[in-house]
C-alpha cells in the first residue's frame, strides 16, 4: 500500500484529505506543521509528500528545501498545497522541486488525478 505525507496546519483540510487518501486505498500520515513534517518524512520515507505552502514552524518551501537537501529524500515526489494561484509562487516552488501545486480550494478529483501522476491509486490502471 502507497504512503503519502500529509503536512497541512488547518485541521478540517488535514482531516478532509486524510479521509480521502484513505479511501483511495493509501496509507496516510500526518503532520501539522513543518518540523514535524520533516521529521516524519525522514523517519518515514513515504511514497509522495502533499505539504501546504503557509504553516508555522517551516514553511512549505522549507520543508521542500530540507527535503530536497537530504539524500533518503530527495527523490520522493511533493506537491505544494497552497491558496496562492500567482504564477511566481508556482514557478519558486517547482525550481525548488516540487512536483506539481494544488491551488486551494482544490477539488478532490484533482488531488486525485495529481496524485495517480505519481503513485498507483486503487481504481488506477
Amino acid at each position: 500500500m502507497p504512503k503519502i505525507l500529509l503536512i497541512e496546519d488547518e485541521a478540517p483540510i488535514r482531516a478532509t484529505l486524510t479521509r480521502f487518501l484513505r479511501m483511495e486505498g493509501l496509507e496516510v500520515i500526518t503532520a501539522e506543521n513543518g518540523m514535524q513534517g520533516v521529521a516524519l518524512a525522514r523517519a518515514e520515507l513515504p511514497d509522495l509528500i502533499l505539504c501546504d505552502l503557509l504553516m508555522p514552524e517551516l514553511d512549505g518551501y522549507q520543508v521542500l528545501s530540507s527535503l530536497r537537501d537530504d539524500a533518503r529524500t530527495v527523490r520522493i515526489p511533493f506537491l505544494l498545497l497552497t491558496a496562492s494561484a500567482a504564477p511566481e509562487d508556482h514557478q519558486a516552488g517547482i525550481r525548488r522541486g516540487a512536483a506539481a501545486f494544488l491551488t486551494k480550494p482544490f477539488h478532490l478529483d484533482d488531488v486525485r488525478a495529481a496524485i495517480a501522476r505519481f503513485i498507483p491509486l486503487a481504481d488506477s490502471p
